[in-house]
């Protein structure tokens, strides 16, 4: 039995064959994560706005400032703003009070 005689292959069909069969001529590639939807919420109080913010949010029981931000559509900073606001006009009172979370809740007419 007789091999056939070896075919010199060129430069660049060397060049060609040897980056198609190694893995290091193909880039990883990385997946991009999962992105949260970014929120829109307000930064300032329209006309009406906080008058609508006064008149529901002494209703709930329990109001902590991601609920204002989540109920009204507004960002956090103008939801301390406001609950700060009601708590200094008496509506509402503190019931914890943290460095990273603060509750309140309705004062009871009884």
């Amino acid at each position: 039995f007789n091999m056939p005689p070896k075919i010199q292959k060129s430069k660049a069909a060397k060049l060609l064959a040897a980056t198609s069969s190694s893995k290091k001529g193909k880039k990883k590639k990385w997946s991009k994560g999962k992105m949260r939807e970014k929120k829109d919420h307000m930064v300032v109080f329209d006309e009406g706005d906080f008058e609508k913010l006064k008149a529901e949010l002494p209703k709930k029981k329990l109001i902590t400032i991601y609920n204002v931000c989540e109920s009204f559509k507004i960002n956090g900073s103008l939801a301390r703003r406001a609950v700060a606001e009601l708590v200094s006009q008496g509506v509402i009172r503190q019931i914890v009070s943290h460095s990273k979370f603060q509750a309140y809740t309705k004062i009871s007419t009884k």
